[in-house]
């Protein structure tokens, strides 16, 4: 049996305290010879334990009078690149293909745009409009650019924080030159047409009509064969 490392143990006790609440958002932590006099181990081995910490955004580490290492506030865009690390290590591994991927796309979006249709309020439009591209004038980098940005309005519409940062990771996955020479022209005219058909029905409030138009937009997407390189599309 394999024994963990005295600071992975003790950022392990820490990170239960922040999960459960016993430590909230802002809060200082204890100082490292505190640490070091409640944990009976050396101040190397507490820094390390902060240093992981550190970098799983559960704290941040002030210097100054007024220093020291607190709780983080909750931070989505951290929280959503470490995710889409994950994700982009699961796909590259070929742990998670691009059918598992489009399968969660299915069961996210297509409630989603439902919800959107509902709730959606007139900011969110706007959002959705300046995600709108050109398919014959706009380069290659400014379409994925807009696509991610469409579908993350459309997730914010639902007026779910939580559904925004789980699907964050579904559109920063994107291989550039995959998608350049699997996706030609007569693709990114049917991505926009989908796009904007389903911002009328989102508009319209039309929500069993928002929720056909995202699962048909996620079928249609690519052939099987090409699944798991454009699977951000």
């Amino acid at each position: 049996m394999t024994v963990a490392p005295a600071y992975q143990v003790l950022a392990e006790r820490i990170r239960d305290d922040i999960m459960s609440g016993q430590l909230r958002p802002g809060e200082r932590l204890p100082t490292e010879p505190q640490l070091c006099e409640k944990s009976g181990l050396s101040r190397s081995t507490v820094r390390e334990a902060l240093r992981l910490l550190s970098s799983q955004h559960l704290i941040v580490t002030m210097r100054g009078v007024n220093g020291g290492s607190f709780v983080a506030e909750p931070d989505a865009s951290a929280l959503g690149e470490t995710l889409s690390d994950g994700v982009g290590l699961l796909l590259a591994s070929g742990a998670v293909t691009g059918e598992d991927f489009l399968e969660v796309r299915r069961m996210l979006e297509v409630p989603a745009a439902g919800l959107a249709a509902a709730r959606r309020e007139p900011h969110h439009l706007a959002e959705l409009e300046r995600a709108m591209f050109d398919p014959e004038h706009d380069d290659l980098a400014r379409r994925i650019e807009a696509h991610a940005a469409f579908h993350l309005a459309v997730a914010a519409a639902t007026g779910n924080s939580l559904l925004g940062l789980v699907v964050r990771p579904l559109y920063s996955l994107a291989n550039r030159e995959a998608v350049e020479r699997v996706s030609p022209p007569p693709f990114w005219r049917a991505v926009d047409r989908d796009h904007r058909e389903l911002l009328e029905a989102i508009r319209a409030q039309d929500v069993a009509r928002a929720m056909e138009l995202a699962r048909a937009h996620i079928d249609n997407i690519r052939p099987a064969e090409h699944l798991a390189d454009v699977v951000a599309l």
